[in-house]
């Protein structure tokens, strides 16, 4: 194990770029692509031997986008409390 600690303004730059990435936009076109694959798995809005594709597809892309986002949550707190733990072994807290 490394006795080094460093989180550089670069680093502190990049973590907050992160965090606006997954709080912003990614999870908002995540969820987007879930509401308009609801829309889409429903036969009364779109129908046909491919529509039957999507539909019979849908539950697991669905669960998958889920599990994406669940993910990405989990990574950017991760970040956040890493770079917390940093700057306090730095004494920069």
């Amino acid at each position: 194990m490394a006795d080094r600690v460093l989180s550089s303004g670069e680093a502190r730059s990049a973590i907050q770029r992160f965090q606006s990435i997954v709080n912003g936009p990614l999870l908002d076109q995540i969820n987007a692509l879930n509401r308009e694959g609801q829309v889409l798995s429903d036969p009364s809005n779109w129908d046909g031997r491919l529509a039957q594709e999507f539909r019979s597809n849908w539950p697991t892309t669905n669960q998958q986008l889920v599990k994406v986002k669940d993910s990405l949550e989990e990574l950017r707190r991760k970040v956040a409390v890493i770079n917390q733990d940093i700057m306090r072994a730095g004494g920069n807290a």
